[in-house]
Order: C-alpha cells, then sequence, then structure tokens
C-alpha cells in the first residue's frame, strides 16, 4: 500500500493507529512483531511513545515489550548485521563510526591527498585564485572534502567499494581526473575505516543488504518476523532502504509506505530520491490512497500552498515541468465537523513583502514586527525559518540584542556556542602563551558576565589594551622578584591590583592543568569561568566530546582541541549539548517565545505565526538564466558543480554512461531548483495562521525576489484588486 499524505493531514497519527490495530488485531505469533522504520531518531522516540500510549489505553499488551519495533533504517540494519556479522565481512565486536568520527577521517584522507598533490588545485579554480592563500588553505581542502564524501556515500549506495571501482578503472582506462581524486581519497578512508575496526553508517545498510543477500534462510526467518513493514517518511528513502524493505517483505509480505513526496527535501545532498515514493505509487500492485485533508493551516495558506503546486506544472523552463518538483493531491480543508478544524483567515495574511531589502534591513524588520506582535499574543506560537543555521545564529543575535524571548532550533544553540567560544579562547592561550593578543581575549572572556554593565565594559577595554600591549606576558604571569608588572600597572589602586591577581590566579592554575587529558583540563578552566548549572553541563559535555576525539586521535595536542572548539562556537561543526535531539521539538513547549529554525529542521513542525525569510533567487533558484546557486562555488573555474560532476564520472565509471563537462552541472541546477521549491512549499504549510514572506537582495546586493514567490505575491494582489 502507498499513500500520499499531504503536510497536516495527520499521516503519523494514521500509521500510529494503523501499526497499533495490527498489534492488537493483526493475527500476530509470539515471536512475530510489526516493523516500524522511519527517518531520524526523533521521530523513532516519537512513534514509539505515541504508539505504547495507544496500546495502553486500548488494550492490556505492555507497550514497548511486544508485538512491534521502531527503528531508523540505520537502527535496523545495525540489528540486522549484528545477528550474522560474519556474513559482512566483520568481527563479532565491530563498531559503527559516527559522523563526527568518519567526517575526520575523510578530512584526513584529503589532507593526505593533497600534501602528495599540491599543484592539483590548479585543474579546477578560476585563475584568479591559483594563488589565492585563503583559497588553496580553507576553501579547495573543504571542498574537495564535500565532494569526495558524496562520490563515497553515491558509491556505496550502489553496493561498490573502493576496490570495486579501482577494478573498473583500470579495465576501462577512462580519462576521469576528479574520479580518480575521489577514488584516490576512498580508498585512504576504508583504510581510516579498516585500522579503526569499524564500518560508517553507510556501510551498515550496504552490508545488512549483502547480508540478506547471502543467507536466504536468515532473509526468511526476518521475514517470517516481520510479517508487516510500515515505512514513514517514504519520501526521503534512497535506493538501499528501498532494496532492504523489498527484500524484508517478499513477494508474501506487507508493506505500507507513508509519505509526501512534495515534501522531499534531502535529495540535493543525499542519496536519497522522491521518484522511489512516485515509481512505487504507481506499480500495478500497489493499492494507492491519497491523505489530502489537512485542519492544520487557515484556507488562504492553503491556497497559497495550491497556487504553488500550480505554478511548478507550468513552471517557465520545460526541463522543470518534466521534472514535476509538485504534483497533486492539493491540500483540502479538514470536512465540517473534523476534530482539527482549520483556523480562520486572519485579514492581510498571508503577506508577501514587495520592497528589495539588504539582509541587516530584512532581519531588522522581521524583528520589529515581532516586537510589535509577540506582546499581543502571549500564548501564541511563532517561528522565523531562514535557510541555513548561520543566518539563523544572526537573527539570534538581533533578537538578543532587543530584549525579545527565543529558543533556537539550529544545529547548535547560541549558549552552546558561546560556552565553546570561550574555552576556545582559554585553550588558544595556553597553545600560545608567549602570545599578549591571545591573553587580552582570555581576559574579555573571563570578564565575560560582567559585559552588560556600561562601567564594566570602559574597565574591560582599558584593561584588556593594555595587556595586549605587553612585550612578554611572562611579565604579568611570573615576573621577576620586584618587577612585577602588576605594581606599575595598577599603582596605589589596591582593588584592581587584586582583581588582577585574581585573574593571575586562574591562569597559573590552568596552565598547571595544562598536562591533564584534555577532559579534565577543559573541567578546570570551566569551574573557573562559569556559574550557571546550563553552563557547566555544556562544558561537561564538550570535556567529554573532546575526550572521545583524544581517544580517536591519540596523538591530537592543545592547537588541535583548539581548532575544535573553534569548530563548534563558529556553528561549524554539529554540537548539541542539551537538546531535543532525542525526543523531538515540540513548539507548544514555547509559547510566546520565537522560534529560529532553519526551513529543514521544520519540517514536521507548526506554529501560529511563521516568517519565511531570505527567499531570493540564490536561496530559492528556479533554474533560470540569471539564477545563482550554492554548490556552484565561486572560486572554482566555469561555474562548475564539482559534486556533480564527479558523480556523473562515476556513473561514467559504473554504468558507461557518457561524460561530458559541464552537463552534469546544468542538470544539477534543475535538481537543486526542485528541491528548493519543495523546501518553500514545506515553509509555507508550517504556518496555521499567519504567513510573512521576506526577501534580501544578498551580500552583494545583487539577488532577486525568488520566481515562485514573486509569481504568488502578483497573483494575490490581483485576486485582492477592487
Amino acid at each position: 500500500m502507498g499513500v500520499s499524505a499531504v503536510p497536516g493531514s495527520g499521516k503519523t497519527a494514521t500509521l500510529v493507529a494503523l501499526a497499533a490495530r495490527l498489534v492488537r488485531e493483526g493475527g500476530l505469533a509470539p515471536d512475530q512483531e510489526v516493523l516500524i522504520v522511519t527517518l531520524v531518531n526523533s521521530a523513532v522516540n516519537n512513534f514509539a511513545a505515541r504508539l505504547a500510549q495507544d496500546l495502553q489505553e486500548s488494550s492490556d499488551l505492555l507497550p514497548g515489550l511486544v508485538g512491534y519495533r521502531v527503528r531508523t533504517l540505520h537502527g535496523l540494519a545495525n540489528d540486522i548485521v549484528k545477528e550474522r556479522p560474519g556474513l559482512a565481512g566483520l568481527a563479532e565486536d565491530f563498531r559503527v563510526i559516527d559522523e563526527r568520527e568518519a567526517s575526520d577521517i575523510l578530512q584526513e584522507a584529503v589532507d593526505a591527498w593533497l600534501r602528495g598533490n599540491p599543484e592539483a588545485a590548479r585543474d579546477w579554480l578560476g585563475e584568479s585564485f591559483q594563488q589565492n592563500r585563503r583559497v588553496l588553505q580553507q576553501n579547495w581542502p573543504a571542498l574537495l572534502r564535500d565532494v569526495a564524501g558524496r562520490y563515497i556515500r553515491q558509491a556505496k549506495d550502489e553496493e561498490l567499494d573502493a576496490g570495486d571501482l579501482q577494478g573498473l578503472m583500470q579495465a576501462q582506462g577512462l580519462s576521469l581526473s576528479l574520479a580518480g581524486i575521489c577514488q584516490a581519497v576512498f580508498e585512504s578512508y576504508e583504510s581510516g575505516l579498516r585500522y579503526r575496526g569499524g564500518v560508517d553508517f553507510t556501510d551498515l545498510i550496504r552490508l545488512a543488504l549483502r547480508v540478506l543477500k547471502s543467507d536466504a534462510d536468515y532473509l526468511a526467518r526476518l521475514q517470517r518476523r516481520w510479517p508487516w513493514i510500515l515505512e514513514d517518511e517514504a519520501q526521503d528513502s534512497s535506493l538501499l532502504q528501498e532494496r532492504i524493505l523489498r527484500l524484508l517483505t517478499g513477494p508474501q509480505g506487507n508493506w505500507s509506505r507513508v509519505g509526501d513526496p512534495n515534501q522531499a527535501i534531502n535529495e540535493s545532498f543525499t542519496t536519497a530520491s522522491p521518484h522511489f515514493l512516485r515509481d512505487f505509487l504507481e506499480e500495478p500492485d500497489v493499492a494507492r490512497f491519497d491523505m489530502p485533508e489537512s485542519g492544520r493551516s487557515a484556507p488562504a495558506i492553503i491556497h497559497l500552498a495550491n497556487g504553488l503546486i500550480d505554478w511548478s506544472l507550468q513552471h517557465p523552463q520545460q526541463e522543470m515541468r518534466e521534472r514535476r518538483p509538485l504534483a497533486p493531491p492539493y491540500i483540502e480543508p479538514a470536512p465540517p465537523g473534523d476534530s482539527q478544524a482549520n483556523p480562520n483567515d486572519v485579514e492581510g495574511y498571508p503577506h508577501l513583502h514587495h520592497e528589495a531589502l539588504t539582509a541587516d534591513d530584512e532581519r531588522a524588520l522581521v524583528v520589529r514586527s515581532l516586537g510589535h506582535w509577540l506582546p499581543e499574543n502571549p500564548e501564541a506560537t511563532v517561528a522565523v525559518l531562514l535557510p541555513t543555521n548561520a543566518s539563523g545564529s544572526r537573527l539570534v543575535e538581533q533578537l538578543r540584542a532587543v530584549g525579545l524571548p527565543y529558543r533556537e532550533n539550529l544545529s547548535s544553540t547560541d549558549g552552546t556556542r558561546a560556552v565553546a567560544g570561550s574555552l576556545y579562547r582559554a585553550l588558544e592561550y595556553l597553545a600560545n602563551p608567549q602570545h599578549s593578543a591571545h591573553l587580552s581575549q582570555v581576559y574579555r572572556v573571563w570578564r565575560r558576565d560582567e559585559r552588560d554593565q556600561e562601567e564594566a565594559r570602559r574597565s574591560i577595554q582599558r584593561v584588556s589594551g593594555e595587556i595586549r600591549r605587553l612585550r612578554r606576558t611572562e611579565d604579568f604571569l611570573w615576573p621577576a622578584p620586584g618587577d612585577d608588572w602588576l605594581d606599575e600597572f595598577c599603582g596605589s589602586d589596591a582593588a584592581l591590583h587584586q582583581h588582577l591577581e585574581a585573574f593571575r590566579g586562574d591562569l597559573r592554575r590552568w596552565q598547571g592543568a595544562a598536562d591533564l587529558p584534555v577532559d579534565q583540563l577543559l573541567l578546570t578552566i570551566g569551574g573557573d569561568l562559569f556559574r550557571s548549572e546550563a553552563e557547566i553541563a555544556t562544558v561537561w559535555s564538550l570535556a567529554v566530546h573532546l575526550r572521545q576525539f583524544a581517544e580517536l586521535q591519540p596523538d591530537t595536542r592543545l592547537p588541535e582541541f583548539t581548532s575544535e572548539l573553534r569548530q563548534i562556537a563558529a556553528g561549524r561543526r554539529r554540537f548539541l549539548a542539551m537538546s531535543e535531539e532525542d525526543s523531538g521539538f515540540d513548539p507548544e513547549r514555547y509559547r510566546g517565545k520565537v522560534v529560529v529554525t532553519t526551513l529543514h529542521k521544520a519540517k514536521g513542525l507548526e506554529w501560529d505565526r511563521v516568517y519565511l525569510m531570505s527567499a531570493n533567487n540564490y536561496d530559492f533558484p528556479s533554474a533560470m538564466p540569471d539564477d545563482q546557486y550554492f554548490a556552484e562555488r565561486w572560486f572554482v573555474r566555469d561555474n562548475l558543480n564539482l559534486e556533480a560532476e564527479a558523480l556523473a564520472q562515476l556513473a561514467a565509471l559504473t554504468a558507461g554512461a557518457d561524460y561530458r563537462e559541464g552537463e552534469a552541472t546544468r542538470k544539477a541546477r534543475a535538481l537543486v531548483a526542485a528541491e528548493k521549491l519543495r523546501l518553500l512549499y514545506v515553509g509555507i504549510t508550517r504556518a496555521r495562521r499567519e504567513l510573512v514572506i521576506t526577501w534580501n537582495t544578498g551580500r552583494k546586493g545583487d539577488l532577486g525576489e525568488a520566481l515562485p514567490v514573486r509569481a504568488l505575491r502578483e497573483a494575490l494582489m490581483t485576486e485582492h484588486a477592487p
């Protein structure tokens, strides 16, 4: 059975009810279960909790102990491989390498290749960037890591390992230089995994499929164990996921797939694709059902979302029309008497702001609007949806500056980043204790809790400036007898002298702890810097993180730990010290606060009022000639999308496809534009009552309003014209 469910139609509630009914009435034997497969851990926990509650209320079954199993695909694959590791070529005690460690192994492989091939960038960089130090040291290695990572994931999704591809390259003799780079990195990455005795997440799925194919008896036992398979969020299924679930279902099994192809927003950066669900819905032996009714949004917002579907079907580019990024079923309001009736329209909404704004002006406009709206709606929910975590962090800074209450739902919170930033400054100094500039920064961190006071700010500025001018930091920290810099600087100011003595005492204690394991060093520093329970808990989480980092890379020293904290502080390293990642984010808990989140993390959530920002033709391109694309890096020649080109070379290698440079980049634009159109649809359908869409002209002031937003705004103006 295939179910296409529109936003707000209650698909998860329906799937929970189906699972509960099958557990109660599906004729399960004692050794059988209903298997539910969903996308992420938070969804697993949410689904399991709701299913347990349903069973507890409707029967005397013991929830959680009998009749069902809820897993992510990775969790399911782990269950399968753990029972038969030998068939996967693994030891009994194999370990699964998490995303952070896998990323580090990949970076090591890229760095090693770059050291041996320092001139390779010339083939791919624009002429003006071939000698650019920043590009060569930062941008090019980061891009190469992303390109190789995408190549490796795709190869593994096609059940190929590094050895398979090396054989193909030698046999075919094709001149595919980008694939050659990725292949070399792939081989080094695989060596890194083997050295650690582990497999990454994609390996786990690939090996689970290998196990199922290798042992017919084991597969038959699993097919009996799981006579009913329910798949949630099926629009994000991948080739490997589909192959595993098809095998587990078998010719006599029952497989129900529920999802919304219009909400597939992971295709451009993962191996997922909505076409797996779309094709499944069209198979002759599949019973298809649509769930078009939704009580989430006001009629005017539903009308806008359906208008976006219509616009996509009439897209000005033929390739986009053929791709059908959005398609029926259209959203229908809940029928009369439904338990979840649609909210009434609010006059003036949805509001699609027409004026071109700079990014700063756009943030200021939204913050002012929130400042007027929040006091009048203290019990309502509201969210600001942005395209990236970085843009979300900048908005948080504005909200904090004007004192508006907020809650972040980003890759890391501002509180976590602030704690990591303070610890980063402390470690930066300990790694370079002779630098007075680092010492000056540590002093600012040491007085971090006083920065809201005007007099304290002036004092911090004066003292940190004097510290920065020190010719030798030891004149302050470890002065010779009778030659203490403090005596000269403080003069007769006994309070200042005592204050800086306390600072010096903390620094000496930190230096004394510098030889301890890194987690103990962080806890020592954190004990002096932080007071609140949340900050201390975050220090503890960071200490555990760096301890694990050290265990994986025993040669790591202070500079590497400093760099890791800097990545977290800048929001470039995913780190959730205290989050709802495991239990799911609930907007209802933050009534009267502004939730700041990315569009991707907003999926599955809803708010009374929604601001959708940055609706320009960079964040929402439409495959038009003047659009710009994030994947086409500014320093790469000919506007090439190197990830797309690498995947095209992989296809040439494995499937005998023709490769012509630039063709994959052009096709990738349509793929990205289709996904961004679905992301816009997701953003619109997060709003219950009020929706505000704004746009900005970007850093250079050369961006325009996203084409579909302009078309929808003009349509709204026509409808409301007298």
